[in-house]
């Protein structure tokens, strides 16, 4: 190989270093924090009117609002929540639960239900919901998600919503999983996390504030 081969190949090699020596120092964990963290940074505007317009449910307490974004049958939404939100509600934190009927995955009873919590917006229904296995609940009593217009509507609001939200969050390096979370931390900072699995609550926990 010629000598000015030869420089030129260690000449990139040392650039491509610099180069991802100085990406390093500007974004230490490119992917995200550790648990896979995010903070984001672009369009919060947008993020935080999509959130608050859709059709969510909580207990409504009086401190930090942490967002999550699930489907019914969604075995790490369901895990996520056993698992954690007992002690989120006792640090007082807020848990705007956003429940959608994915396109072609939702069963008719799943539509009824989600109908059913955008349009009443309420805690108590999501909690009786839950407390049932999900092959359980058929929707007895509910306008239909799919036959109601008016229902059926808002199923369809819950499936543009995640439309609107995906890209969005995609700009900030935050894919959409189940269950997503979004909430701000000390600092103020808006972040997310695809929280799907269990080795991402400790990290999850400490960013939001919560002890243990």
């Amino acid at each position: 190989m010629r000598l000015s081969h030869l420089i030129a190949v260690a000449a990139g090699a040392l650039g491509a270093l610099v180069l991802g020596t100085a990406a390093f120092a500007t974004d230490p964990y490119p992917g995200g924090d550790p648990g896979g963290i995010h903070t984001i940074t672009k369009d919060k505007g947008k993020i935080l009117a999509l959130l608050k317009d859709a059709g969510w449910v909580s207990p409504h307490l009086k401190g930090k609002t942490l967002w999550m974004i699930s489907f019914r049958s969604c075995p790490d939404c369901i895990r996520f929540e056993k698992e954690q939100f007992d002690a989120l509600h006792q640090a007082k934190i807020d848990t705007r639960v956003i429940v959608i009927a994915r396109r072609s995955k939702s069963t008719p009873a799943e539509r009824t239900g989600v109908g059913e919590l955008w349009a009443k917006r309420d805690w108590k229904t999501y909690e009786d919901w839950t407390s049932i296995p999900v092959e359980a609940f058929t929707g007895e009593g509910m306008a239909s998600g799919d036959t109601d217009p008016a229902r059926a509507a808002l199923v369809e609001r819950g499936r543009k919503f995640i439309d609107d939200l995906t890209p969005l969050l995609a700009e900030n390096g935050l894919p959409m999983h189940y269950p997503t979370l979004i909430w701000q931390d000390a600092k103020g900072r808006l972040r997310g996390c695809a929280c799907e699995e269990g080795e991402t609550y400790s990290f999850f926990r400490k960013d939001i504030g919560v002890k243990g």
